[in-house]
C-alpha cells in the first residue's frame, strides 16, 4: 500500500525518511516518481500542486502536515476524500509560545528598550502596568485558540475569546458571530488572530476591523499578532492602520505572499514585527506519528479523528 507525500515548501527528503521509519512495509512516493498510480491509498500535504491528488482512484484519505488546510481546499481538482488536519501537542505549544512571548514583549515594552539601547538611552517611566489590566482578544476558538487563551490568563492576562459559532469554554469569556465582534474587539488591546483561512475570513483583520479595537487601554493603544493565515489580513490596511493611529504595533507571522518580498514597507516600519512564519513549525516526527495512528485507527475499523468540515473549511 503506497503512500504519496506531496510537499512543497519544506525538506520533503526530511518527511519522506521519517514516513519510511514509522511506516515501513508502505511505500513512500513523492511527484515525479514513477509509481503505480493505484496503489496509492493515502496522501500528506503541504502547499502542493494543484491537480497532485487527481487520477488515485483507490486514495482513502488526505493529511494536512500543518494546521491549516487552506492549501488543499483550493485546489480545483482535489477528489472528494476525508481530508484530515493536524492536531498536534507540539504544534499546539509552539504556537502558545509564540503568542504569549509577543503579548509579554508588548506588555514589557520591549521594543522601546531595543530601541532604547541602540541610542545607548537610560529612561523609564511609570508605564508599566500589570497583565490583569491588558485585554487580549484571541481570534479563534478552537484548539489553537484555547490553548493559547489558558496559557495567556496563566500569565495574568484578561481573556476572552471570538469564534463563528457560540462556544462553551469553561473559564473563558466567550463572543461569537457578526453580533458578538463588536464588542469583542472594543474590549480587546492586544488582538491575536489564530483564525483559519475560509472564504469567510479571507481579508478579515482589515481596515475596519481593526479600527474597532480598543485604544483606551494600558498598553499605549491597539496591537496585532496575526500568527494564523496571510490570507486573513490586508496588509495595506494595516499599514494604513498603523500610520492613522488605530494600530499601535503589529507582529505578523503570516503574510498575503510568502516569502515576503523585498521590497514589503512591512520590512522597514518600525512598530511592525516580522517573523517568516516559523510561530508554529510542524515537526516530522511527531506529526507522521500522529498520521500513522489515524492509519492504523482506520484499518483497524475505527473512524477518523479531526476531519475536515469543506462546508466550513476547517
Amino acid at each position: 500500500m503506497t503512500i504519496l507525500a506531496a510537499i512543497r515548501g519544506w525538506d520533503a527528503d526530511k518527511w519522506v525518511a521519517r514516513l519510511q521509519a514509522t511506516l515501513p512495509g508502505r511505500d513512500i512516493v513523492v511527484p515525479g516518481d514513477v509509481f503505480d498510480r493505484r496503489a496509492v491509498h493515502y496522501a500528506v500535504a503541504w502547499k502542493a500542486p494543484a491537480g497532485s491528488f487527481a487520477g488515485l482512484p483507490n486514495l482513502e484519505a488526505i493529511f494536512s502536515l500543518g494546521a491549516g488546510v487552506d492549501h488543499l481546499l483550493s485546489d480545483p481538482k482535489l477528489p472528494d476524500v476525508p481530508i484530515l488536519r493536524v492536531v498536534d501537542p507540539d504544534l499546539t505549544n509552539r504556537m502558545s509560545e509564540y503568542v504569549v512571548l509577543h503579548c509579554l514583549k508588548i506588555l514589557r515594552q520591549q521594543m522601546r528598550y531595543v530601541r532604547q539601547q541602540a541610542e545607548r538611552r537610560w529612561e523609564d517611566d511609570d508605564r508599566q502596568p500589570a497583565a490583569r489590566s491588558v485585554r487580549v482578544g484571541v481570534l479563534g476558538t478552537g484548539v489553537l485558540g484555547q490553548d493559547a487563551a489558558r496559557k495567556l490568563q496563566l500569565m495574568g492576562f484578561d481573556v476572552a475569546g471570538w469564534g463563528r459559532s457560540p462556544k462553551d469554554i469553561p473559564g473563558l469569556a466567550t463572543y461569537a458571530g457578526p453580533e458578538g465582534l463588536k464588542p469583542f474587539l472594543a474590549r480587546t488591546d492586544i488582538l491575536v488572530s489564530l483564525l483559519p483561512l475560509t472564504d469567510d475570513t479571507r481579508g478579515f483583520i482589515n481596515r475596519a476591523l481593526l479600527s474597532g479595537l480598543a485604544r483606551d487601554g494600558r498598553v499605549g493603544g491597539a496591537h496585532l499578532i496575526n500568527a494564523g493565515r496571510g490570507g486573513l489580513q490586508v496588509e495595506a490596511d494595516i499599514l494604513a492602520c498603523l500610520d492613522n493611529g488605530a494600530l499601535a504595533s503589529a507582529t505578523l507571522d503570516v503574510f498575503e505572499t510568502e516569502p515576503l518580498p523585498q521590497d514589503s514597507p512591512l520590512w522597514v516600519h518600525p512598530r511592525v514585527t516580522v517573523t517568516p512564519h516559523n510561530a508554529a513549525m510542524s515537526e516530522p516526527e511527531a506529526v507522521v506519528s500522529l498520521v500513522a495512528e489515524q492509519i492504523r485507527r482506520y484499518e483497524a475499523g475505527e473512524p477518523f479523528q479531526h476531519l475536515v468540515d469543506r462546508g466550513t473549511g476547517y
